[in-house]
C-alpha cells in the first residue's frame, strides 16, 4: 500500500485486451493484470475495484480506503468520492479509455506546526483516450474541465487558487529508438492564486496575487522507456518481502539495465501570458513570461538546459531611487545548463556492484571512486546566450566552466550595448547615493577593459584557470596562485638557501618596469 499512483496511470499497467466480450470473468482478468503492479491488497482493502458496467468495465479507486489502509496517516477529516475510469476493449487490442473527472474533496490534519486543511473542486472534467497496452502508453487523450478551485490553510499561511475552463491533449507513438515518442499540450484559462501570510514570529504579513488570462504547458518525450519502467515496478511488487529481494536481485539488476537510458529526451515549458504578481510594494508583471526545462537520459555525453524569459516587464518603481530606472530590464532571455554529464558509466556501474546482502549495499570507497570518475569526465556547467534588455541597453553573457582541480576552469563572454547610457545613470545615482558614489569610478575602470567591436558594443572575454590566474581580453589581471611546497621549511638548515630565495624575490620586486615581477596592474594594456 506504498504505492500512491495517479488512477490514469493505472490502465498504462494492464494487459492488452483479448476479448471482446465484456463480462465477469474478463473483470476479473482486469482485476488480476492490475494487481501484478499494485498488489493484491490494493484489492483485497477496497481500494481498487473493476466491475462491469453495461459494455465497458469500470475501475473504481477509493481514495478513503487508501486512507484507511495507511495507518500512519492520522487525518482528522477526509471527504473525496471514488474515482473511476471506464475502459473498453478495441478489436486491434488497445482499449477506449474515458473519465468523468469531475471532483471535490477535503482533508484535515494536525502538522507539526498546527492544524492544516484543503479543499479542492474540477468542475466538468471529461477525459477521452486510446491506451495500447503494447506501447504502455496512451496514443492519443483529450481532456477538458470548466473550472477548478484550491484552497489550503495552516497556521501561518493561507492559498486559494481558482482557473477557469482547460484543455489538455497527449499523443504517443512508437520510438525508432526504443521506447514511446510524445507530445502534450494544456491550456488553461483564468489562473488566479492569491497567497495570504502572516508569520509575527517572522515579522512577515503580507498578501500576493499571481494573475495570468492563460497558462499552457508544452512537453515532448523522445525513447521513454515505458515498458522496462512498469516491468521494474510489477518486480518491486512481486518482491516485497526484503529475503525475497535479495534472493532475486541478479533479475532486479537486469531489469534496470533494461530501463536505461529511462528516456532518450525530455524537454518542458510553462507559458504564462500578461502575467502578474500584486504585491504590497506594487506590480510585477509581464506580457510574455515563461520557463523550460530539457534533460538528456542516462548517456555518457548527457545535457541539461533551463531558459527563463520574459517580455514586456513591469517592475514597481515605489521603492526604487528614480535614477535605477534606466537600468531595470524589460526584456530577458536566459539560458543556462550542463553538458559532457555521464551518468551512463555511473549508472551501470552501480549496477553492476550495488549487493542487497551488504550494507550499505554500495560501500563508500566505491561511491567516492564513482563520484571521482564522474568528475574525471569533466562536466560543463554552460551558460547559453542570455540577454537582459532595457530600451537602448542590453547585456549579453555566454560561457562555460569545468572543474578539473579544486578550482574552477571559466570563459564568460560578457558584451554590453548602450555602456555610456549605463555610467550615465550611475553617475546620476552617486548625486545621493553614496555606494553609487563608490562604484561609479568601478564603472569607468571595468569600461577601460573593454574591446570595442564593429557594431558599438563593448566586450570582456574573462578567463579564469584552475591555476588561480584571471584575464580580461587577454591582458593579466592575476597571475597563477603560488605553489605550495609541504617540503619548505622543513629542514631548518636550509634557512640559508630560504633567504637566498627571498634576495631573488626582493630583486624581481625591484625591477622598475615590472615585467619580472609578475604584477598584473605593470603588464596590464586594456
Amino acid at each position: 500500500m506504498k504505492r500512491i499512483l495517479p488512477l490514469a496511470f493505472a490502465l498504462a499497467l494492464s494487459a492488452p485486451a483479448i476479448a471482446q466480450t465484456v463480462d465477469s470473468q474478463g473483470a476479473k482478468q482486469l482485476s488480476d493484470d492490475l494487481a501484478r503492479y499494485f498488489g493484491k491488497q490494493a484489492f483485497d482493502k477496497g481500494v481498487l475495484k473493476v466491475s462491469v458496467e453495461g459494455n465497458a468495465y469500470k475501475i473504481a479507486l477509493d481514495i478513503k480506503a487508501l486512507v484507511n489502509a495507511v495507518p500512519e496517516q492520522k487525518l482528522l477529516k477526509f471527504d473525496m468520492a471514488p474515482y473511476a475510469l471506464m475502459v473498453k476493449p478495441r478489436s486491434d487490442g488497445s482499449w477506449d479509455v474515458s473519465s468523468d473527472f469531475s471532483q471535490g474533496a477535503s482533508f484535515e490534519f494536525d502538522g507539526p506546526e498546527g492544524r492544516q486543511s484543503m479543499e479542492f473542486t474540477i468542475k466538468d472534467g471529461k477525459l477521452t483516450s486510446v491506451y495500447d497496452p503494447a506501447l504502455a502508453a496512451f496514443t492519443n487523450a483529450t481532456s477538458s474541465l470548466a473550472g477548478m478551485t484550491m484552497t489550503s490553510r495552516d497556521t501561518k499561511q493561507q492559498a486559494e487558487a481558482s482557473t477557469g475552463a482547460g484543455t489538455a491533449t497527449v499523443v504517443a507513438t512508437k520510438s525508432a529508438s526504443g521506447g514511446v515518442d510524445f507530445t502534450a499540450t494544456q491550456k488553461v484559462s483564468d489562473f488566479v492564486e492569491t497567497i495570504k501570510v502572516n508569520d509575527p514570529d517572522n515579522g512577515m504579513n503580507f498578501p500576493l496575487t499571481l494573475k495570468t488570462p492563460e497558462l499552457s504547458v508544452d512537453a515532448t518525450g523522445k525513447g521513454v522507456r515505458t515498458k522496462p519502467l512498469l516491468d521494474l515496478l510489477a518486480f518491486a511488487v512481486a518482491n516485497e518481502d526484503e529475503a525475497k529481494l535479495k534472493a532475486n536481485q541478479a533479475e532486479l539488476k537486469s531489469l534496470m539495465l533494461a530501463a536505461l537510458p529511462i528516456w532518450q529526451r525530455i524537454d518542458g515549458n510553462y507559458g504564462f501570458k500578461d502575467f502578474e504578481v500584486e504585491s504590497p510594494v506594487g506590480k510585477f508583471g509581464a506580457k510574455q513570461f515563461s520557463t523550460a526545462f530539457g534533460m538528456d537520459g542516462v548517456s555518457q555525453n548527457g545535457k541539461v538546459d533551463y531558459t527563463i524569459k520574459a517580455s514586456g516587464l513591469t517592475i514597481p518603481h515605489q521603492t526604487l531611487p528614480e535614477w535605477t530606472t534606466p537600468l531595470l530590464p524589460t526584456d530577458i532571455d536566459l539560458n543556462f545548463g550542463g553538458a559532457n554529464i555521464d551518468l551512463d558509466t555511473m549508472a551501470k556501474k552501480a549496477i553492476e556492484a550495488f549487493d542487497l546482502n551488504k550494507e550499505p549495499p554500495l560501500s563508500d570507497e566505491f561511491g567516492k571512486a564513482l563520484v571521482a570518475d564522474f568528475k574525471a569526465k569533466n562536466p560543463k556547467v554552460v551558460i547559453g546566450h542570455s540577454t537582459v534588455k532595457n530600451g537602448d541597453i542590453e547585456v549579453a553573457l555566454e560561457g562555460e566552466m569545468t572543474f578539473p582541480g579544486e578550482k574552477p576552469d571559466a570563459t564568460l563572454t560578457v558584451d554590453v550595448a548602450g555602456y555610456d547610457k549605463i555610467v550615465d545613470a550611475l553617475k546620476e545615482g552617486a548625486k545621493s547615493d553614496e555606494q553609487m558614489a563608490q562604484a561609479f569610478p568601478f564603472a569607468l575602470a571595468v569600461k577601460g577593459f573593454g574591446k570595442t567591436l564593429p557594431d558599438g558594443r563593448l566586450e570582456w572575454v574573462i578567463n579564469t584557470k584552475a591555476d588561480g590566474s584571471v584575464a580580461v581580453n587577454g591582458a593579466m589581471l592575476k597571475g597563477p596562485d603560488e605553489v605550495q611546497d609541504d617540503s619548505a621549511g622543513q629542514d631548518d638548515n636550509s634557512s640559508g638557501d630560504d633567504g637566498a630565495n627571498g634576495t631573488d624575490d626582493s630583486t624581481g620586486g625591484d625591477d622598475s618596469d615590472g615585467g619580472n615581477n609578475g604584477g598584473a596592474g605593470a603588464k596590464l594594456q586594456p
